[in-house]
């Protein structure tokens, strides 16, 4: 079993991964608030987190993954009425699409996935503990957190008070002790069409209180790992560390692990901003694996540039990959030292802060290898290893097509062409009923057995 280390945004320092329990490990990767379809920035944590949970496993770890759903908030809200429609019923139908989009990833769900609506008892006792223990204060109908009550306020985002402004989830300014308290729980509005019984009266849960109890509820408090994205580490992320660490007395997580934004000339991708490229519209596109593929092409905690040139070269690399497999020999006998010394770069990057751009470029050098002499043990390490990258799709053996879905590709293909996507996407719908996936291609589209 390795060392792994990891960078503590908290610390500022690799840490070294050290459960409570050995050989278990609990994470928790902040998830979407469902008022819209996710886009492709949305899924770089959902990609990051379940491949890490691979790698820990395949490691010996036991870890149990745990991406929330925020299913009530001020911005699904806002989005049902401008639609017309109930913040329940929008809530429930993109989580829904949330669930159906990065199913199509073929990564598999996480251990569990809880919903802040089915959370609202465990989050009343958490609010109910800082009120009893001073921490936290009711106005209004609205329950505050009081943060210069916590001495350790702002050491995960390292700002000043000036610096803090809560956001949106900040509450009503004249019903505040002070600007850098934040809402824990908010009393109905007249045009909040749900809302839930509580000891300060009818309401609902602030972000920040969500996450708080959804981690504690499945995890326990110190557990080992604490994701999201880092646009969250402030208000949200700092505001966990206070909420748990005052009521309970003990840190939330261990290590803090931020991954970078998905940027579109140099703009965070962001709903708000409107320069999204929905992941179901990838996938279409690009294909499932091309998608993964391009997600693990930088380190998580940098920034990741999006075009789709780099979707395409994602795909390329897939493809490469997919070729070098179907041709490589499977050979008997003791592995050669070249295979077992890039098995090694790619585990050792991994256990060194998660470091997949090092992954990939030990998996090429074994490709590139293999390509230019019969690489004995290649087939079995690339066996062993592309499920750490999400790909053990393209082990599978060729399946030969059936004629009935080339009839259905060739009229999707067409519909296509003649710009009628409704079609298309009601078709390559059908194809995936039948155990088919659509992967484009420089040779153009083609069918694969679907994960």
């Amino acid at each position: 079993m390795r060392e792994i280390t990891i960078k503590d945004t908290l610390s500022g320092t690799a840490r070294a991964l050290e459960p409570r329990r050995p050989p278990r490990v609990g994470i928790y990767a902040c998830g979407p608030t469902v008022y819209s379809r996710v886009h492709v920035g949305n899924a770089r944590p959902f990609v990051i987190f379940t491949l890490l949970r691979r790698f820990l496993a395949h490691q010996g770890y036991e870890p149990t993954l745990v991406i929330n759903v925020t299913d009530v908030n001020d911005k699904i809200y806002a989005a049902a009425r401008a639609a017309g429609t109930g913040s329940p019923e929008l809530a429930a139908e993109m989580t829904a699409a949330y669930i159906e989009d990065t199913g199509r990833l073929g990564l598999g769900r996480p251990d569990a996935e809880p919903l802040a609506t089915e959370t609202i008892a465990p989050i009343i006792a958490l609010i109910e503990a800082l009120v009893e223990s001073d921490h936290a204060y009711e106005s209004g109908g609205d329950v505050y957190f009081r943060v210069r009550s916590f001495d350790g306020y702002g050491k995960l985002s390292n700002r000043a008070p000036e610096e803090m402004d809560q956001g949106e989830e900040a509450g009503s300014a004249e019903l505040k002790e002070s600007p850098l308290d934040f809402a824990l729980w908010k009393a109905r509005k007249p045009d909040e069409d749900s809302a839930w019984p509580s000891p300060w009266g009818e309401g609902r849960p602030g972000w920040h209180i969500e996450c708080s109890a959804m981690a504690e509820e499945v995890l326990g408090t110190d557990f080992e790992i604490h994701g999201g994205g880092s646009d969250l580490v402030f208000p949200h992320h700092e505001n966990e560390i206070a909420q748990t660490e005052a009521a309970r007395g003990v840190p939330l997580a261990r290590i803090w692990m931020h991954n970078g934004m998905i940027r579109t000339a140099e703009e965070k991708m962001s709903k708000s901003v409107g320069n999204i490229f929905q992941l179901s519209e990838a996938i279409d596109r690009f294909g499932a694996d091309a998608v993964v593929a391009y997600l693990s092409s930088g380190h998580y905690r940098q920034p990741l540039e999006f075009s789709e040139q780099a979707l395409a070269e994602a795909g390329a690399r897939v493809e490469r990959l997919r070729n070098y497999l179907a041709d490589a020999p499977n050979t008997d006998g003791e592995p050669d030292p070249v295979v077992a010394a890039h098995r090694a770069a790619f585990l050792d990057a991994l256990a060194d802060d998660f470091n997949t751009p090092r992954a990939w470029a030990a998996l090429f050098e074994l490709v590139a290898e293999g390509n230019r002499r019969p690489l004995p043990g290649a087939r079995g390490a690339l066996a062993e290893l592309l499920p750490l990258l999400g790909l053990e799709s393209l082990l599978a053996a060729d399946v030969p097509v059936d004629p009935e879905a080339q009839a259905l590709l060739a009229e999707r293909e067409a519909a296509r062409s003649e710009r009628d996507f409704a079609r298309a996407d009601e078709l390559r719908e059908r194809l995936e009923s039948m155990g088919w996936a659509v992967r484009d291609t420089a040779e153009g589209a083609k069918l694969v057995r679907s994960r």
